[in-house]
């Protein structure tokens, strides 16, 4: 029985010099296993190696070394099965303008093996909301439109996994709930979901875990509470009565000073507590007419671990 639905150890890429530059180091020993049935987001700055990553997986780029099972399978000793386990919704708008998004689906499902009795393009159509586009050209399509199309493609051969790759990058907010539910239903259909995105925030809501690699490195990978709870610094906003123009925290905090006048205080709640804060504005005679705290999310972390 398959426990993961993705296994990689020493996973390794290297591109060869281009003209008078030196090889380019991709990755340098991905180790990650990701179990069956999660979302996992896998973040990084841009030229990080998580397209490389993506497209190993897709069979588009070989590795230089190391092992990739997906789904059970080798992918270098069974790689028609590890292929056909995984589906990949790729950034770029690659499709041809002069099919329909019927024919797309078919074309795919073709390239696939999948038999005509077993393919469901109309169904996927329906899922991703373009059946009244069916059989209109692709080139007709506007952008969000062709990223939902994407999406089907994706899904023609019926994948154990899915990868996105910046599914949601230049879309309206529409659309962008439109594919999050889709995702949600597969997921709870027991679908693998892989998501790379740049919305953060979106990576907080969607995902069970999250990793991040930085330098072809996995720099860190933890459920997306612990991993949003790493940064001990919390902010305490405080909007007082009148301008506090005087007023000096407490050691070991930090005071910004808002354009709206409020006063917003950071500080590690290890070390210091809310009412430490609040007794200081107290004495130093603050009415507070509202108070609230803010909590780090995902992309304080982000950048805090990617900046070391």
């Amino acid at each position: 029985m398959v426990e993961n639905a993705l296994e990689i150890t020493g996973l390794k890429k290297t591109y060869a010099a281009q003209r008078n530059q030196a090889p380019k180091v991709a990755l340098k020993g991905i180790d990650l296993a990701i179990p069956k049935g999660s979302i996992f987001g896998l973040l990084g700055p841009n030229g990080a190696g998580k397209s490389t990553l993506i497209n190993i997986l897709a069979g588009l780029v070989v590795k230089s070394a190391g092992n990739v099972k997906i789904w059970g399978f080798d992918q270098d000793i069974n790689p028609r099965q590890s292929r056909a386990s995984i589906g990949v919704m790729p950034q770029e708008l690659n499709m041809d303008p002069f099919f329909s998004p019927r024919e797309a689906l078919e074309v795919q499902a073709g390239l696939y093996g999948v038999p005509k009795s077993k393919r469901k393009s109309d169904e996927i159509l329906e899922m991703i909301g373009l059946t009244d586009k069916a059989d209109a050209y692709a080139r007709s399509l506007s952008g969000g439109m062709k990223r939902r199309l994407l999406l089907g493609k994706a899904l023609v051969h019926h994948p154990d996994i899915l990868v996105l790759d910046e599914p949601t990058a230049g879309v309206d907010i529409e659309i962008r709930q439109m594919l999050w539910d889709n995702v949600r239903k597969l997921n709870q259909q027991g679908m693998t979901i892989i998501l790379t995105t740049h919305y953060l925030e979106e990576a907080e809501e969607m995902c069970d875990e999250i990793g991040i690699i930085n330098h072809g490195e996995l720099i860190v990978r933890e459920d997306t509470k612990t991993m949003v709870g790493r940064l001990d610094t919390k902010t305490l906003v405080i909007v007082p009565d009148r301008p506090a123009t005087e007023y000096t925290p407490p050691k070991d905090t930090a005071l910004t000073r808002r354009a709206d006048g409020s006063l917003a205080i950071s500080y590690k709640s290890t070390t210091t507590s809310a009412s430490e804060i609040l007794d200081s504005l107290r004495d130093a005679n603050i009415t507070i007419r509202d108070v609230r705290t803010e909590e780090p999310d995902l992309e304080d972390v982000f950048l805090a671990l990617t900046a070391k």
